[in-house]
């Protein structure tokens, strides 16, 4: 799967946490990549290990939790092998991360001016009146209007749309190679949402970076992405550009979350479709094909045994029985049929 053309390519990435009795493994073994200049989106359910592979991407996992195996290569080296120091010095200048809620994220003693500086002066060794003007011309570049007044602001001083275009300055501020988005727009309203998914798809354009969308919104991804890896339990269970997973899925949770998107065009009637169950407890994992208690197709041998990540030779990928020899399950069956089903 290696290839130069890719920035990002995690290989069975596995990161755990560690109580007195046992292992928790939130993360199991992901593989994915991610082009120079492309959007990848991950998507899943809460509790599927979306947030701490992203984590994990800038080693940002804390006690208990440990990466205990796989590698993270970023523009070919390979980032668990880095020291902390250097690590330092790649967070927020080749590697940059816009976090859900930025309010948790902005320090509020701090004016959101001072918060931008630091970048500046950190990683590109500026002074204060060069870094305040850089900063200066940042926030106008995501669109904040009367940037020399807002700088001298703190963070509760401004909107919520606003508080995210602050954290998206800040991580672009030492023009990164690699954006990591986890769920940006998940408090903002639909309107100002809108506008930070184009902010970020356009300053993308301008700086050719690559961007990793942590989301749960199918709709933002078909909007935004090229690729998207579905997550489930802690693994990848299909990767794929975005137009095969939206015209054609395989992976029967796929699917599933096709099917729960409401549709716009016209009123609903009955229930909306839905994936019965919930995520299993990473604490608690199925003993076969994690998804298989949800499944409608699961036969005993999704349920005793747990299928390998299959890759193609374009790159795609499948953890699903059905696409193997050993399926036991009808032959015929053809998982897509299930998109227009009203329940699953």
């Amino acid at each position: 799967m290696t290839n130069e053309n890719n920035l990002l390519e995690l290989k069975d990435l596995q990161t755990s946490f560690f109580t007195k009795d046992i292992e928790v493994k939130a993360v199991d073994g992901v593989t994915f990549s991610l082009p120079k200049g492309k959007t990848l989106g991950v998507v899943g359910e809460s509790g599927s290990g979306k947030s701490i592979t992203s984590l994990s991407i800038l080693r940002l996992i804390d006690e208990p939790g440990e990466i205990v195996g796989g590698e993270i290569n970023f523009k070919g080296e390979n980032l668990l092998d880095k020291k902390e120091t250097e690590m330092r010095k790649i967070r927020g200048n080749e590697i940059s991360m816009i976090f859900q809620e930025p309010m948790t994220s902005l320090n509020p003693t701090y004016t959101v001016g001072q918060q931008i500086n630091e970048s500046y002066m950190i990683h590109q060794g500026l002074g204060k009146k060069e870094a305040r003007e850089r900063s200066i011309e940042m926030l106008e570049l995501v669109g904040i209007p009367s940037p020399k007044k807002r700088i001298d602001q703190y963070p509760h001083e401004l909107s919520g749309g606003m508080r995210q275009r602050v954290m998206i300055a800040m991580a672009l501020a030492c023009n990164p190679d690699l954006l990591v988005a986890d769920e940006p727009t998940t408090a903002l309203d639909v309107t100002i949402q809108a506008q930070i998914l184009d902010l970020i798809k356009d300053l993308q354009e301008r700086l050719d970076m690559g961007v990793l969308f942590i989301t749960h919104d199918l709709g933002v991804v078909a909007e935004t992405c090229d690729y998207v890896a579905v997550m489930y339990g802690g693994q990848i269970v299909e990767y794929e550009d975005v137009k095969t997973l939206f015209n054609n899925p395989k992976h029967p949770y796929t699917v599933g979350l096709l099917n729960s998107i409401p549709p716009n065009d016209h009123d609903i009637e009955g229930d909306l479709p839905v994936i019965r169950g919930s995520v299993p407890s990473p604490a608690d994992m199925p003993e076969g094909c994690r998804f298989a208690p949800r499944c409608p197709f699961a036969t005993d041998l999704c349920r005793e045994k747990l299928p390998e990540l299959e890759t193609d030779e374009h790159g795609n990928q499948i953890r699903c029985w059905i696409y193997t020899d050993e399926w036991d399950g009808d032959p015929e069956v053809n998982v897509d049929d299930e998109r227009t089903s009203k329940s699953y």
